[in-house]
């Protein structure tokens, strides 16, 4: 018996892996998150127990989870994303390794990825930035010394912050400094999914722009000079030979 923590991806259904479709599809009992992981996800499963999890808590789902162990059936443990990004999955492993459970991560498709996709534009570019950045916004989860937004923007690489959007002019007064009112920003609702929204802006405007919208929650925001970079060198990936 295994425990799959298996990442959907960002809302897509189609945007699961191969992996872990068949795997959603074939195990016997399907816990997901159902606040975020569309019911689309688990089309053709045949699993005897299906249990949404939005409301339950963690000593609930480690119940179910020894409670499957016990009976010697896999599980799909369903989380939005990638699960080993925001994906409250380390506690749950912690609880399992102590109980002696086999489990395995499937990596799924990032919501950055997906608004990256969105916004038609490459994150890394040659001589505008080589780093990536995933953070997100200190809220009910304190961050860790030296990992607040100012901290990380000083290096002014491309920045991904999840879990924020409602506390946007706090982020945008920290990045501000070191990025510039014209860096390009962008908030991104549900990527992937029939709604997404992208609002597209600068950091001297897209508080404004996103205060227009009824954007609360379920909404990444992308900040880096890739967003609309022109004049970029090519990269030698693709260079002829000898050049």
């Amino acid at each position: 018996m295994t425990v799959f923590f298996i990442g959907a991806g960002p809302g897509d259904p189609e945007l699961i892996t191969v992996k872990g479709q068949r795997l959603v599809r074939s195990c016997p009992v399907i816990l997901y998150a159902g606040s975020l992981v569309p019911a689309a996800v688990l089309d053709g499963h045949t699993a005897g127990q299906v249990v949404n999890t939005a409301e339950l808590d963690l000593d609930e789902i480690i119940a179910l989870l020894r409670e499957a162990h016990d009976g010697g059936k896999d599980v799909a443990r369903v989380h939005s994303g990638d699960p080993s990004l925001y994906g409250a999955i380390g506690e749950q492993i912690r609880r399992l390794r102590e109980l002696r459970i086999p489990y395995e991560i499937v990596p799924g498709v990032t919501a950055t990825a997906a608004c990256a996709a969105a916004l038609g534009c490459e994150l890394t570019l040659p001589d505008v930035s080589q780093t990536l950045i995933l953070t997100r916004f200190a809220s009910k989860t304190s961050m860790p010394e030296g990992e607040q937004l100012g901290d990380l923007a000083r290096h002014r690489a491309t920045m991904a912050i999840h879990l924020g959007v409602r506390h946007l002019a706090r982020i945008v007064d920290e990045l501000r400094p070191h990025y510039g009112d014209a860096c390009p920003i962008a908030v991104i609702y549900r990527a992937s999914w029939p709604d997404e929204e992208k609002i597209t802006g600068t950091l001297a405007d897209i508080v404004g722009k996103v205060q227009t919208t009824q954007i609360e929650r379920t909404a990444l925001i992308l900040v880096g000079r890739v967003l609309d970079a022109e004049g970029f060198a090519d990269s030698t990936l693709y260079a002829k030979a000898g050049s």
